[in-house]
């Protein structure tokens, strides 16, 4: 069935499987699925949320049970899942962890395949670009998918999706930590992500989509040109082009949706969804065309969007935004700083957004993005002693489904 555009929306969270000792990464998703079913399955259908596997052996994905008519109440039911989640891990000594990235794993070292269903397709993956390394051991995200039911309204949601993409970090960001260091990024997923498939780099291109606005378009841009390029690769054909395209938004025309994939996981649910929430304000007022018209931003290249990007995913919230462009997209004709941006964007498009989530967005927007409270906690000081303190608060914020501060 084709939903119309914001009709329903889809969300994704993934989460690490740890050792309650050290917080060392458990690759044991198969016996946390095996303990809620009763033998080992790859989904759980859990009511209005499902569990599946991921990639690596110690991530679990949690996912809408089918298009989802609000986002009210969604953090509530994330949430039960976890401490469910949570019960279960118990039994073996585990426990989930929050955010994008795990701060002390070694992936040459620990990263581990899952090796029941689909492990031919997570095998093919490894062979052809070694999953061991943080690109793709270590990158837990949130993914947000929204409708489209024809062209019509995929050219105005791929315009607006991609002209968002560039400054996501800023809002988002939560992994700045790498084996025990500072990356040097306030977005180290992000940084990772950009090359994780470097072999073949039409897969991932500049992340930031081509500015492409209609199926057909889609298919001759971008889709095309992957199955092309992977040919060689997927000598028995087992790759779908719509798993193999890895920018940081992907139109999945099996099921009508543009998937934003450039979105750090947080510390808990409540904020997870109140961010999805503000981003899909921000779209419904750019799709209505309310401070931007749809040619305006079809105009922008995705060269010139990948270079705020990268900006963006050095500094985070903090980024200048000098692009005057750019800026005239938040009626800015002066470099602005993107914590700024963010604030303007709350204030324009606060009409879309349920009374639920402001409070948490508003938080947000004044203490900073979840990278930037962790390296306050750090305090410059990246022992693991210290590490070991602050992220072991961060999964009591999960337990709690409450803010990090």
């Amino acid at each position: 069935m084709a939903y119309h555009l914001f009709e329903v929306f889809g969300i994704e969270l993934e989460y690490m499987v740890v050792h309650k000792n050290r917080l060392k990464v458990a690759p044991v998703v198969d016996q946390l699925m095996t303990l809620k079913n009763g033998k080992l399955v790859s989904d759980i259908d859990n009511g209005t949320i499902e569990w599946s596997n991921e990639l690596v052996a110690h991530v679990v994905e949690l996912k809408t049970n089918g298009p989802a008519p609000t986002l009210s109440g969604l953090s509530d039911q994330f949430h039960a899942n976890v401490i469910e989640i949570i019960e279960l891990l118990d039994t073996i000594d585990c426990t989930l962890l929050p955010t994008a990235s795990h701060p002390l794993m070694d992936p040459k070292k620990e990263m581990k395949l899952w090796q029941h269903s689909y492990s031919e397709i997570y095998a093919l993956y490894n062979r052809i670009f070694n999953c061991s390394g943080h690109g793709w051991a270590n990158v837990q995200s949130m993914h947000i998918n929204l409708p489209f039911y024809d062209d019509v309204e995929f050219e105005k949601l791929h315009a607006a999706v991609r002209l968002l993409l560039p400054i996501l970090p800023g809002l988002s960001a939560s992994s700045p930590i790498f084996e025990g260091n500072f990356t040097g990024f306030w977005d180290g997923r992000l940084e990772v992500y950009k090359s994780n498939q470097k072999e073949i780099p039409e897969m991932t291109g500049n992340v930031i989509p081509e500015g492409v606005f209609s199926k057909q378009a889609y298919y001759d841009t971008i889709f095309d040109p992957i199955n092309k390029a992977i040919r060689p690769y997927d000598t028995e054909q087992i790759l779908d082009h719509h798993f193999l395209n890895s920018r940081g938004a992907i139109a999945r025309f099996d099921r009508n949706a543009i998937e934003i994939r450039v979105i750090d996981l947080q510390e808990c649910p409540k904020a997870d969804i109140a961010i999805a929430a503000f981003i899909i304000a921000v779209l419904k007022m750019w799709v209505k065309g309310e401070t931007v018209e749809l040619a305006f931003q079809k105009s922008f290249e995705e060269k010139e969007l990948f270079e705020i990007f990268n900006e963006v995913i050095r500094t985070g919230e903090d980024t200048p935004l000098t692009h005057p462009f750019y800026l005239t997209l938040f009626g800015l004709n002066t470099p602005t700083l993107v914590r700024q941006v963010w604030k303007i964007l709350f204030r324009q498009s606060i009409e879309f957004i349920d009374p639920e989530h402001r409070p948490t967005i508003e938080f947000i927007l004044n203490e900073g993005s979840l990278s930037s409270r962790i390296l306050k906690a750090m305090d410059n000081t990246f022992s693991e002693k210290q590490i070991l303190k602050v992220y072991s608060q961060l999964a009591a914020c999960l337990r709690e489904n409450k803010l990090f501060a």
